[in-house]
């Protein structure tokens, strides 16, 4: 028994450190080309500029347009953050990135149905909104570190031929990588563990509807699992049709897609503790809202 869960963990773990490399040092990658070739101040004037209520707007509204899970969302973060985009819609665009795209909207529509998807649109969308602004206003700005001001390893060097571009871009994505890859691995390593030695029984019974605390336990389950809300939307269908509400299910759905274990392990190289907890303590928070609301409006 040990060692068939150890043979399913070691599987996850490459297959998850694989994906989460590749993913990694392409968007960095990319990230870097358009660096090059767009400039950090249009794409600080783009997400508002020093208007901070449009800029979060922006922000929310651009991570909901990009297909990313919860950790390829890290390298364009840190590529705003070096641009000089505003905090507080950096910080939307972060939360909103994994938890929102056409796809996922689709398949909550097709799934689940156009109420839930219209409140998990709502609920999500607004609150990263007003938490990117509040974050922005205690001063959480200070608790980034030295990492997000990383620079093209060539940077140097002066030539704007598209070879030297790509080089410099290359450069960017490898530097940045050998800093972060020891958290990559660590948070790979740990979701590996969750998925191959707890038994989905017991996800399914602490947050099963016999259970009034379902919603926050869910919530707290989802946050050390490693899966796209994608992937997360069909899993979630079947454990409705067990049994599980459908609060529940979003909850769980909101925690897993937006603060994964290899996430954070990620975050920790940029956050400072203060900033770190406020993420995961906002994540906790939409997916718990959203839950109750849920089980609340949804017939």
């Amino acid at each position: 028994m040990f060692w068939d869960n150890f043979v399913v963990a070691a599987g996850f773990f490459i297959e998850i450190a694989v994906e989460l490399t590749v993913l990694f040092i392409g968007i960095t990658f990319l990230v870097g080309l358009i660096q090059e070739y767009v400039p950090d101040e249009t794409i600080k004037k783009a997400m508002g500029g020093r208007n901070k209520v449009v800029g979060s707007i922006l922000g929310a509204g651009f991570g909901a347009l990009t297909p990313f899970c919860s950790c390829s969302t890290i390298p364009l973060l840190l590529g705003m953050l070096r641009a000089g985009v505003p905090f507080a819609a950096a910080m939307a665009f972060l939360f909103s990135s994994p938890l929102l795209n056409p796809v996922i909207i689709s398949l909550f529509i097709i799934l689940m149905g156009w109420k839930v998807a219209a409140l998990y649109f709502a609920v999500t969308f607004t609150t990263t909104i007003i938490i990117g602004l509040l974050l922005d206003g205690l001063g959480f700005a200070g608790q980034i570190k030295t990492v997000a001001a990383v620079r093209n390893c060539c940077d140097s060097q002066q030539g704007t031929d598209a070879r030297s571009r790509i080089e410099r871009s290359a450069g960017f994505a490898l530097s940045l990588f050998r800093q972060l890859m020891p958290y990559l691995l660590l948070g790979a390593a740990i979701g590996a563990f969750i998925h191959g030695f707890v038994p989905t029984e017991i996800i399914s019974r602490l947050a099963g509807p016999d259970n009034p605390l379902a919603i926050p336990v869910a919530a707290i389950i989802g946050i050390p699992i490693y899966i796209r809300a994608e992937t997360m939307i069909p899993i979630g269908l079947a454990l409705i049709e067990k049994g599980m509400s459908i609060g529940a299910v979003l909850a769980l759905i909101i925690g897993g897609a937006g603060a994964s274990i290899p996430e954070l392990t990620l975050l920790s190289a940029i956050f400072r503790k203060r900033l770190l907890a406020a993420f995961v303590a906002t994540v906790f928070t939409i997916a718990v809202t959203a839950g109750y609301l849920a089980n609340i409006l949804v017939i």
